[in-house]
């Protein structure tokens, strides 16, 4: 059927589009037009304008619609490649545009965003690191071999669709031009319509054109179609007959936009109402002057109708995405929070780590927000967990320098192992090497990468020592044994010895005891209760020879030490020392309380008769003297016994 014009002769600014040579006439056209609209109608028209405009340069544009747009922000990085792959092997390149489009910008997003945490990680764990930061995600090689093959697609389609627009345009044009020519009263009128129907038919199969010219080119042709029906002497019944059979199609147009009106799948109706629009323009003709007005104000009326339920639907959503928005500015606000929260153990930082790593699940899945406010808030979101991440990481670098400082503590140990470890003067080396293990006992953990290959070679150098110290025992314990029974029949027979009253000659007697004792050597470990038999009958002898107090004390001090020794006791002796120290502190500190009590009572009045109380004062400290006279001499033992 014939084309019909005045629905598509005005621009978004209400003025006819013609080239330079109908200009005058289109505009008288449009003064006299009784299509012209509202401003509210005409919005709803232009959006319809617009997007035929778009899929008539591209069909395959028509697809996009049934292809559905998924929320992809709250889909993974895995899940986003995965619609990729699926959307460029099943579909058409240009249908899938804004789908790849939301897919490309959701990924990138959160790629960047896990990039950084990794490269903040990396600096956290080695911050004086002069390497560079490199991190490889297959993931996103994944991802990027889709999009290159998409792109690829892309760059092919638009090749081809270049060359084709270009060609169907000077074709359409050449039609037009064509059109004009036809206005001839001179011409046969049966081979002017024949020629007619031959352009129309033309014009039908000529193909997409850029849509920048589509409103152009088709305003044009549209008004040429119209010239040849309302400027010439046209066959009335022929003319009538094809108005006739135009209106019938728009009104079964008009009947099915108004059943779109009450359509619940608002943006369904919308694209039914946009094929239909076109349907109208491109495929039906004009009809008689006196049904122009009444089907197109019809027709525009109802498309307003589903335009504005459309706006109310983008309205809604649009109130859903600000409600979005308020959740997602929760979700910063919490992140920012925790940002703030300083905790002090690995276990406490991994229960604020899970606490942020689910509101990032929740900031994903709160669907979409307001465009205008989209780059603010992910950029916020991103300051927030980066900010958090560097509160968390500057925790975790402290522990780090610890770790290290650590490493740096074992490693010398693990050294002084290896360098022991093949010692043969048990003696000396076992307490060296039992000491080297508390130290490792007391030292803090190490990096984790390190702290196998670490203890590994520690053990190893310690356990070396151990198992020769060991087999060196077990060939000692045979003399061990001899040493004891040895010591046992001594002590028999030392139970019988008797002082003869000349101090010099017992006392000389009492030490050759205590060298005869030593000589016999070392008895084994679960029989050194028999040293103890021996210190208590030299208590008894000390007891009756008539030393001084200090004489006694240090005699059996210096017994006890040999024995210590012998037996290797590194911790005894340790403790010895300790409770000489703390007993020479009690004792300085009460002779300085003592002292202080005498100046007291010496600046009194009866100063110069000292009272009872004074001299018995005196006396104490005389006698808290002389003990710390006999432990300073006994911390003297122990040091020199360290010493050698």
């Amino acid at each position: 059927m014939l084309e019909e014009q005045h629905d598509n002769l005005q621009d978004a600014d209400g003025n006819l589009i013609t080239d330079s040579q109908e200009s005058s006439t289109e505009s008288n056209k449009k003064e006299n037009s009784s299509e012209q609209t509202s401003d509210a109608h005409q919005n709803a028209l232009n959006a319809i304008e617009a997007s035929n405009a778009e899929e008539g340069e591209d069909e395959s544009l028509k697809e996009r619609h049934d292809i559905p747009m998924l929320d992809y922000d709250t889909l993974s990085m895995e899940s986003l490649v995965d619609e990729l792959q699926k959307l460029v092997a099943t579909n058409k390149v240009m249908s899938i545009k804004e789908h790849i489009d939301e897919i490309k910008k959701s990924f990138l997003n959160k790629y960047t965003h896990f990039i950084e945490e990794k490269k903040e990680e990396f600096h956290a764990e080695n911050p004086d690191t002069t390497e560079e930061f490199e991190y490889h995600l297959p993931l996103k090689t994944t991802f990027d071999h889709f999009y290159t093959e998409y792109k690829n697609k892309k760059n092919a389609h638009f090749k081809s669709l270049e060359t084709n627009l270009k060609v169907n345009l000077e074709t359409r044009l050449a039609i037009v031009e064509e059109l004009k020519e036809l206005i001839n009263p001179q011409e046969n009128i049966k081979n002017t319509l024949k020629h007619f129907n031959e352009l129309r038919e033309r014009w039908k199969n000529a193909g997409p054109i850029p849509k920048d010219k589509y409103n152009h080119v088709w305003n044009n042709y549209h008004f040429h179609v119209e010239n040849f029906y309302d400027y010439l002497h046209l066959d009335r019944e022929a003319r009538d007959l094809d108005f006739k059979h135009n209106l019938e199609q728009k009104q079964k147009i008009i009947e099915r936009v108004a059943a779109l009106v009450h359509e619940p799948d608002i943006n369904k109706a919308f694209r039914e109402l946009q094929n239909l629009h076109r349907i109208w323009k491109e495929d039906i003709g004009p009809v008689s002057r006196e049904h122009r007005d009444e089907i197109w104000n019809q027709f525009s009326d109802y498309t307003k109708q589903i335009h504005d339920k459309r706006e109310q639907l983008f309205e809604k959503q649009r109130g859903t995405e600000v409600e979005n928005l308020k959740a997602k500015q929760a979700i910063i606000a919490e992140i920012e929070t925790l940002g703030t929260i300083k905790v002090n153990s690995h276990s406490q930082w991994l229960i604020q780590i899970e606490k942020v790593e689910a509101l990032r699940t929740a900031f994903f899945n709160a669907g979409k927000v307001p465009a205008e406010a989209n780059e603010e808030t992910w950029a916020a979101f991103k300051t927030a967990v980066r900010n958090f991440n560097a509160f968390k990481n500057s925790f975790y670098k402290e522990i780090k320098r610890e770790q290290n400082e650590n490493l740096a503590k074992k490693n010398e140990l693990v050294a002084k192992a290896q360098e022991l470890k093949d010692s043969t003067d048990f003696d000396a080396t076992t307490p060296i090497m039992k000491q080297i293990q508390n130290e490792w006992k007391q030292i803090g953990h190490v990096p984790r990468k390190y702290s196998d290959k670490i203890w590994k070679e520690f053990k190893t150098a310690c356990n070396h020592y151990f198992d020769k110290l060991k087999e060196f025992k077990n060939e000692e314990n045979s003399e061990e044994i001899e040493a004891f029974d040895k010591k046992k029949a001594y002590l028999e027979h030392l139970k019988e010895f008797q002082l003869i009253g000349d101090h010099k000659t017992d006392l000389d007697a009492i030490k050759a005891h205590i060298e005869t004792w030593k000589s016999f050597g070392k008895v084994p470990f679960q029989r050194r209760h028999i040293e103890g038999k021996f210190n208590k009958i030299l208590d008894a002898l000390f007891d009756k020879l008539s030393l001084s107090k200090k004489e006694g004390d240090l005699m059996r001090f210096a017994n006890r030490l040999d024995t210590l020794s012998e037996n290797n006791d590194v911790q005894k002796i340790e403790n010895e020392k300790i409770f000489i120290i703390r007993k020479i502190d009690e004792l300085q500190n009460e002779i300085f309380q003592l002292e202080n009590n005498i100046q007291f009572f010496t600046n009194t009045k009866n100063a110069k008769k000292e009272n009872s109380i004074v001299l018995e004062v005196r006396k104490n400290i005389a006698i808290h003297k002389e003990n710390l006279e006999i432990w300073k001499e006994k911390l003297a033992q122990l040091r020199n016994l360290n010493q050698e």
